[in-house]
C-alpha cells in the first residue's frame, strides 16, 4: 500500500477514536464511531484476495448495523427524555438498544458470530488493530452510558466467557481461536463494568497488552495455523520459550500479568453477593485454558517433520523490527507486581 495512502488511514483510525473519547453528544460519538470504521476497511481489503474482501464486507455490513442501532437509540432517547447527551441517558429502552449495538460492535456473545469469521480473512498485522484498537472506542461508550440492567450484562458477560471457550477448542486456524480468546476476554470486562469499570480498564489493558504480544509473535513466525506453530523453534528459538508463557498470560496463570484481572474481577463479583456467577466464570476459563495449553504444546513440544530444511531458517535475519514484541512480551510477563499501582492509577 502507498506510504501516503496508510498513513491517511492511520491518521482516520486515531481521529474516529479520539473524537468518541472526547464527545458528549451522541451523533459526535457515532460520527467518530463510522470514521473508525471507514478507516480500517480499506487496510482489511488492501491484499484483494477473495478472503479478505468477504471479510471487509462481513465488518462493513456488521457495523454498519451497529452503527443504525446507535442512531436509533440515541434519536429515540432525545425523543423520550429531550437529551443528548451520552451521560444523560436514563430510559431502559435506549440504553438496552445501544448496549447491544456496542456488544456488536464488540463481538460479544450472542451477536459475536461475525468476529471469527472476519479476523480468519484478515492478515496479522490488521488483525492486530481489529482486536485491540478497533476495542477502545466502543469501550468508551460502554463506559460512560452506566448500564443498569444487571441481569442483562451479567448474562452477556458469562454468555461471551462460554462461547469463548466453547468456541475455540475445535478450531486449527490461530487466528479464529485469537477471535474466541478475545470473546471471552470482553465477557470478563463486560461482568464487573457495572460495579467496578477501573477493573473493566485494567482488564482492556491487560487483554491489549498480551494480545499485541501473540498477533507480533505469529507475525515474526509468520504462523497462522497449529501445524505451522511447529517450525517456531528453527526460526526463532528465544520467542519459542516465550510464547507458553505469553499464552499462559492469555489463559490467566500466576505468576504473569493475566492473573491480575481476572483474580480482580473474581473478588469483586464475591463482593458483590454474585458467588455463583464468579464460580461460573472461573470454570468458564478452564475451556479457554485448554486451547492455550494446546497452541504452547504445538509451540514447544512439537517439531515439524521437514527438519533439515527448517533448521536453516534462524540464520536468516528478519527484517521485522523486534521491538514492539520485546516491550509488550515483558509487559505480558512481568506486570503482575505491579497491579496495585495500576489499579491505584485508574481509579483516579
Amino acid at each position: 500500500m502507498n506510504p501516503l495512502i496508510l498513513t491517511t488511514l492511520m491518521l482516520g483510525l486515531g481521529l474516529g477514536t479520539t473524537v468518541t473519547f472526547a464527545s458528549s453528544h451522541w451523533l459526535l460519538a457515532w460520527m467518530g464511531l463510522e470514521m473508525n470504521t471507514l478507516a480500517i476497511i480499506p487496510l482489511m481489503a488492501q491484499h484483494h484476495h477473495p478472503r479478505a474482501v468477504e471479510a471487509t464486507t462481513k465488518y462493513f455490513l456488521t457495523q454498519a448495523t451497529a452503527a443504525a442501532m446507535i442512531l436509533f437509540a440515541s434519536t429515540t432517547n432525545a425523543w423520550l427524555t429531550g437529551q443528548w447527551d451520552i451521560q444523560q441517558m436514563s430510559h431502559p429502552l435506549p440504553i438496552t438498544i445501544i448496549t447491544l449495538a456496542l456488544a456488536l460492535k464488540l463481538g460479544m456473545a450472542p451477536v459475536h458470530a461475525w468476529l471469527p469469521e472476519v479476523l480468519q480473512g484478515l492478515d496479522l498485522t490488521t488483525g492486530l488493530i481489529l482486536s485491540t484498537w478497533q476495542k477502545l472506542a466502543p469501550f468508551a461508550l460502554m463506559l460512560q452510558i452506566h448500564p443498569p440492567q444487571t441481569i442483562m450484562m451479567v448474562t452477556i458477560g458469562l454468555l461471551s466467557i462460554f462461547v469463548g471457550g466453547w468456541g475455540g477448542l475445535n478450531q486449527t486456524q490461530l487466528r479464529k481461536i485469537l477471535a474466541y480468546s478475545s470473546i471471552a476476554h470482553l465477557g470478563w470486562m463486560i461482568l464487573v463494568l457495572q460495579f467496578t469499570p477501573s477493573l473493566t480498564l485494567l482488564a482492556l489493558l491487560t487483554y491489549i497488552l498480551m494480545t499485541s504480544s501473540t498477533f507480533l509473535a505469529l507475525k515474526l513466525n509468520n504462523s497462522t495455523s497449529i501445524n505451522s506453530l511447529a517450525t517456531t523453534w528453527a526460526k526463532a528459538p528465544a520467542l519459542t520459550a516465550l510464547i507458553p508463557l505469553i499464552l499462559l498470560s492469555l489463559g490467566g496463570l500466576p505468576p504473569l500479568s493475566g492473573f491480575a484481572p481476572k483474580w480482580l474481577i473474581l473478588q469483586e463479583l464475591t463482593k458483590q453477593e454474585l458467588a455463583p456467577t464468579a464460580t461460573l466464570a472461573a470454570l468458564a476459563a478452564l475451556l479457554s485454558l485448554y486451547f492455550y495449553l494446546r497452541l504452547s504444546y504445538a509451540a514447544t513440544l512439537t517439531s515439524f517433520p521437514n527438519n533439515p530444511i527448517e533448521a536453516t531458517a534462524w540464520r536468516l535475519s528478519s527484517l521485522q523490527s523486534t521491538f514492539p514484541l520485546a516491550l509488550s512480551a515483558t509487559m505480558t510477563l512481568l506486570l503482575l507486581p505491579l497491579t496495585p499501582a495500576a489499579i491505584a492509577l485508574l481509579t483516579l
